[in-house]
């Protein structure tokens, strides 16, 4: 790891900090701007993925009645205390109740009441005994039931407010809606929700050498894929990406799209130029706003120019007023890992995420990865577990400009800073890219 008190200066004087203090530098100026967020309300079936904009409580008990948990016989638990397969207990059925439905029926000794799963249990019982543990039966020409097993108290049967209390909390703000989340909501009556407003953010990337990605290919040219994915990882992080395509390296016209974004947007997200050649344009506008403080008059403050990391070490910051610029490499793999470790930890944190960074857990490294470095590594892998371990695969071509592992990166292993890189064996520290799959 990096000291922190080393300084690494380059072009624009730029200095080295490491992974988790410039996470820090960036989230602490975006911390508390959630709760100014635009507010919306979303139908409660198309709420999912969205974050909770308030709190939500529970409008009644739940259960709000004696509920059976499954199809069988409300009874008195003391009627069968003896009950057994040998020896049955014969009761007297005296109603039959599908769920919905509300037995007039007082359960009184001897006797029992045909239920459904869900159906509301009659006044008397005290517990439901399943279907398959009794026999049909006849008592003095009436229908009866064998209850073939002794029943305890409560068995079979939620307890009004056993689950949920009324005013009881459901979910609090930021809470990244699920399916779970929707069933729950929709049991109390919330047939729509406060949500946030998805963050709007500016896409676009710098270059003279980029093309739509329509066009035919150019000596010297390449397509802009980087503008396409880094919108797609903002609208899966649960942004709103607004394209803005790719621009050449001037200065002067940069700085025009930033102001149009500005505008509408709730941040901005570069692809390119955030290097130290000649062209690279992000990274002067950056010099710029750390001499003046400002940008386009408002007051403005560069929180990193590099990062103690590889691949991606010229990720740069700012805070244009209280919008967020992130400048990311233009090489796709690099781009990719600094949206991971910035991006989308910046867009869950304008969400009211408060668990912004990405999870991580242990695993063990499948092959070793032999090339030190001085600056921590994020090695793109693929996630499988053999012999009940979970292993990480370090993918190839892991080159910050190479694309090719990029579909099948289901994690970033974590490559401590030094001259040993990792052995095969290793305990190792997995970043987890969302909704990835896991090889069993």
């Amino acid at each position: 790891m990096l000291d922190v008190g080393e300084e690494e200066l380059s072009r624009f004087n730029r200095r080295a900090v490491p992974v988790g203090e410039a996470q820090q530098l960036l989230l602490s100026r975006l911390s508390g701007v959630e709760t100014s967020r635009p507010v919306e309300h979303a139908a409660l079936w198309e709420s999912g993925g969205r974050r909770l904009a308030q709190a939500l409580t529970a409008t009644s008990d739940w259960p709000p009645f004696p509920r059976a948990g499954l199809d069988g016989f409300a009874i008195r638990s003391a009627d069968v205390l003896e009950a057994s397969a040998r020896e049955p207990v014969t009761l007297r059925v005296i109603d039959a109740i599908a769920a919905g439905e509300v037995s007039r029926a007082i359960v009184e000794p001897g006797t029992a009441v045909r239920l459904m799963t869900g159906a509301a249990v009659p006044e008397g019982a005290d517990a439901v005994v399943m279907l398959e543990q009794t026999a049909h039966a006849l008592l003095a020409g009436a229908a009866a039931v064998q209850v073939k097993h002794a029943a305890a108290p409560g068995q079979h049967m939620a307890q009004p407010g056993e689950e949920f209390r009324l005013g009881g909390a459901l979910a609090g703000p930021g809470t990244l809606i699920t399916p779970g989340h929707i069933a729950v909501f929709g049991t109390f009556g919330y047939a729509e929700v406060a949500v946030f407003a998805k963050p709007r953010i500016a896409v676009f990337a710098t270059g003279g050498e980029l093309l739509p990605v329509g066009a035919q290919l150019e000596p010297g040219r390449i397509r802009d894929s980087n503008s396409a994915m880094l919108a797609a990882l903002v609208a899966r992080s649960g942004g709103e990406p607004v394209l803005f395509g790719a621009l050449p390296d001037r200065l002067d016209q940069i700085v025009a799209a930033i102001d149009v974004a500005l505008t509408s947007c709730d941040g901005v997200m570069t692809t390119g130029g955030v290097s130290v050649g000649d062209y690279d344009v992000m990274a002067e506008l950056m010099s710029s706003i750390a001499e003046t403080g400002e940008y386009s008059r408002m007051p403005s403050q560069v929180l990193f120019t590099k990062v103690a990391m590889r691949p991606g070490s010229p990720t740069s910051a700012a805070m244009i007023g209280d919008k967020p610029l992130l400048a990311l490499s233009g090489n796709p793999g690099a781009c990719f890992v600094g949206f991971e470790l910035f991006g989308r930890p910046l867009i869950r944190q304008l969400l009211g995420d408060d668990m912004p960074l990405p999870a991580s857990l242990q695993a063990e490294l499948g092959h070793g990865i032999d090339k030190g470095s001085p600056h921590e590594r994020f090695v793109r892998c693929r996630l499988r577990v053999s012999d009940g371990r979970l292993q990480a695969d370090p993918l190839g071509y892991g080159k910050s400009g190479m694309m090719a592992s990029l579909p099948a990166s289901e994690g970033l292993i974590r490559v401590p800073s030094g001259s040993r890189g990792a052995a095969a064996g290793d305990q190792v520290e997995v970043l987890l890219l969302r909704d990835a799959p896991m090889e069993q």
